[in-house]
């Protein structure tokens, strides 16, 4: 187990052996085993790639103290992509940390280093296009919320990049607003805040980004609600981590 401290959402609490137990356990499965391997997981949105340092260092001490040849070192997953309120450093930043403190381990001169990227990979690649019922003030009553792609805005209050869709743009000054679902739960509500031209109103489309990682996968039908449309599109992403560096077209991160 390791520490979630650098992360937006913490895995420590449910996932890992406790450090006390490490050693005895690779001892065991070294026994057993024709391949070994340690894996870990910093948390999701990790912040900086001080969480993968600090984690590789608690994998070192458990290497050391076990005595064990390791064949198998799997840093996991966390790694960032970039929202409202949150731009992590780029990811080179934390391969060549990760990369480092590997190279420095005590292990098989053959052994193997993975990885398993989520969020980073998909995040940036999928938006949702919701309709503007109603207004209230400065709440705007969506048909898409808390129980289909905006789970994480309403239950962990995660901020996601919005702009008006009109076929003239607004020349309205920004302001902040909330969002409201269309289901008759209170708690379909996203805080926010999301900054909108201030003439938005009933009728208009928002499109929201930076929804491709956990949008899909935690949609419903609560309360009849969850009929969608899919369309591929050809544009680019309403914030990057990857920039001018990543070629064209590329889908490929090389770690």
């Amino acid at each position: 187990r390791v520490s979630s401290d650098h992360a937006k959402l913490s895995l420590a609490s449910k996932f890992g052996a406790d450090p006390r137990d490490v050693s005895a356990l690779l001892v065991a499965a070294r026994q057993a085993a024709d391949a070994l391997g340690i894996c870990f997981h910093v948390g999701s949105q990790a912040m900086t790639p001080a969480a993968f340092a600090e984690a590789m260092t608690r994998v070192r001490t458990a290497i050391v103290d076990a005595a064990v040849t390791v064949d198998i070192v799997d840093v996991g997953g966390g790694f960032p992509s970039c929202y409202p309120g949150m731009e992590p450093p780029p990811l080179e930043t934390y391969f060549a940390v990760i990369h480092q403190a590997f190279e420095a381990l005590p292990i098989s001169y053959s052994a193997e280093l993975g990885c398993e990227p989520g969020r980073a990979l998909c995040a940036e690649f999928a938006s949702v296009l919701v309709r503007v019922e109603k207004r209230r003030g400065d709440e705007l009553y969506i048909n898409d919320g808390a129980y289909g792609a905006l789970f994480d805005a309403a239950h962990i209050g995660w901020r996601y990049p919005v702009r008006l869709t009109r076929d003239e743009q607004s020349r309205v000054r920004s302001m902040k607003f909330s969002f409201y679902g269309p289901t008759c739960d209170d708690l379909d509500h996203m805080t926010g805040p999301f900054e909108l031209p201030g003439d938005v109103g009933a009728g208009d489309y928002i499109e929201i980004g930076m929804l491709g990682a956990y949008g899909c996968a935690m949609r419903t039908q609560f309360n009849g609600f969850g009929v969608t449309h899919s369309a591929i599109v050809d544009d680019e992403p309403m914030a990057s981590l990857y920039g001018a560096s990543a070629p064209k077209r590329s889908n490929v991160v090389k770690l």
